[in-house]
């Protein structure tokens, strides 16, 4: 994934530019080691490729540079995927990738794999951005630097109920592993 990664990096340099809420969109093709021994794309992979989707939208929106240049970088908090069809190998894809809203931390974007204009799994990632010096980067921030107003584009709510449901205590907090009834 690492040499997929870096050639479409470069790619989305030489691509048409995009404003940060426009829908980003990716032509990919099933490759063989995105196959799993039912020979259909592997379910962990779709995550992988949703990284590429969000990455391509990142550097042609100009916000790559602009956060690399002030020390910010993404990470993923919490992301969710339902499938409607199997991609197989050698399918021709559009991975589709649209930031959908903000909250007081993070960014919401939903992302959808299509072929021939049906979707066949669509994803959801709620991402935070941390600063290299340390501490996290507020959606304020975020909107300083990019030059867009996050107020203008709030979650849908059940992307909000969703996050808090799914949401582990902070990483300074402790979380046993514990099981009902053991």
């Amino acid at each position: 994934m690492i040499y997929r990664t870096l050639f479409y990096l470069l790619r989305a340099r030489r691509s048409s530019k995009l404003h940060p809420h426009d829908v980003g969109r990716l032509s990919l093709r099933v490759l063989p080691t995105d196959l799993d021994t039912l020979r259909h794309v592997n379910n962990g992979i779709y995550l992988s490729l949703m990284d590429l989707g969000r990455t391509d939208l990142l550097v042609r929106a100009g916000i790559y540079d602009t956060f690399a240049k002030l020390g910010y970088y993404p990470v993923v908090s919490n992301e969710t995927i339902s499938f409607r069809r199997s991609l197989q190998p050698w399918q021709r894809f559009v991975l589709e990738t649209r930031i959908v809203g903000y909250d007081a931390k993070a960014v919401f974007a939903e992302q959808r794999f299509v072929v021939d204009g049906e979707t066949y799994a669509v994803g959801f990632v709620r991402a935070r951005f941390l600063k290299k010096t340390g501490g996290t980067v507020t959606v304020a921030e975020l909107g300083d630097a990019v030059g867009i107003d996050p107020a203008s584009l709030p979650v849908p709510e059940w992307l909000t109920r969703w996050s808090a449901d799914v949401a582990l205590p902070p990483s300074r907090a402790a979380a046993p592993s514990t099981w009902p009834g053991e």
